[in-house]
């Protein structure tokens, strides 16, 4: 198999590295490329060296599956010109995530989707979308759904090697580049992105719109307030799910419990931490309580590692997906 990953340099260029040697797909040929400034640079993968290129015409022919983690210009650029060369594109960027054409694919919940895709591209969802819908299929399964209210706790490396950067530069009181709107070093900013007319920011739109779009809800009421956090790697997501048929807590347990990808940890009292679960694949899910006031309604409390499962290891599972068609 030839794998070919745009953005290899990245935080999650580097993890999908990681998580591709990990999980042992037979992979022949590796084409790694990056920005031109990284062109000419080496990187070791497999037991050998593969050097960077830039990306160009030409150089998606042959290749299986295109990993992009390189931002939505760059897949707007070179996502359908690989899909013409005949790669199976995975994207992690925003940029075809709500095409109509495109399938938004986490395995655990739709995985059929990744075989219907006219554009020749997958849309990886967003970080905080996956962990949630993991969760919420599951409850899904066990009870419908009537509506859903999260609120996340999104880490620094969430907006790239940029926001590492920025809270490590802030917690050493030097001066740096930041990705944020407001100082983040013993902050929260309940911003990600731009705001727009509602007061919405771009980040609560894409989790309102991936969620209808994944689980083929597309009027599920759903709303959300996105936090940055000064947490180095790991998103956690405070969620409400309002079902259509009563469950109980020992019910909900058991439903996530016993759904791929996930681990319960203990009840209302026990709950999983960023920090524990750096470098898990997994979603983990803790606090599960019953609303005291509102009927069917179930409170969460969902972590995972978003450069790995928010991200690299979801592109890659998909991979592993179309490899056992």
């Amino acid at each position: 198999m030839h794998v070919a990953l745009l953005g290899a340099t990245g935080a999650v260029g580097r993890t999908m590295l990681q998580v591709l040697a990990e999980r042992g797909l037979r992979i022949d040929r590796l084409t790694v490329l990056a920005s031109a400034r990284s062109a000419g640079r080496s990187i070791e993968w497999g037991g050998r060296e593969w050097t960077c290129q830039a990306p160009a015409p030409g150089l998606f022919r042959g290749v299986d599956f295109a990993l992009f983690s390189a931002g939505a210009d760059r897949s707007k650029e070179w996502g359908p010109r690989a899909a013409d060369e005949g790669a199976v594109v995975i994207d992690n960027s925003s940029a075809w995530r709500m095409d109509p054409q495109v399938p938004l694919v986490v395995p655990e919940v739709n995985a059929a989707a990744a075989r219907e895709r006219p554009r020749g591209i997958i849309a990886n969802p967003n970080c905080s979308t996956i962990q949630m819908v993991v969760a919420l299929e599951s409850i899904r399964q066990a009870a419908g759904l009537t509506r859903v209210i999260a609120t996340t706790y999104q880490s620094v490396s969430g907006a790239g090697e940029t926001g590492r950067d920025a809270l490590r530069h802030e917690l050493a009181g030097e001066a740096g580049e930041s990705p944020f709107a407001r100082p983040i070093a013993g902050n929260v900013v309940p911003q990600i992105g731009d705001f727009d007319e509602e007061g919405w920011t771009g980040e609560e739109r894409k989790m309102v719109n991936e969620t209808r779009k994944i689980l083929s809800l597309p009027d599920l009421p759903v709303a959300a307030t996105c936090v940055r956090v000064p947490v180095d790697v790991g998103h956690s997501v405070q969620v409400t799910v309002e079902t259509e048929r009563d469950l109980s807590v020992e019910e909900a347990t058991r439903a996530l419990a016993s759904f791929p990808g996930i681990v319960v940890q203990g009840g209302a009292k026990a709950y999983p931490t960023p920090l524990e679960l750096a470098g898990r694949d997994e979603v983990f899910v803790g606090r599960v309580r019953r609303d005291p006031f509102l009927p069917r309604t179930l409170h969460l409390w969902v972590v995972a590692d978003n450069l790995r499962k928010g991200a690299a290891t979801n592109a890659v599972q998909i991979v592993e997906e179309l490899t056992r068609a």
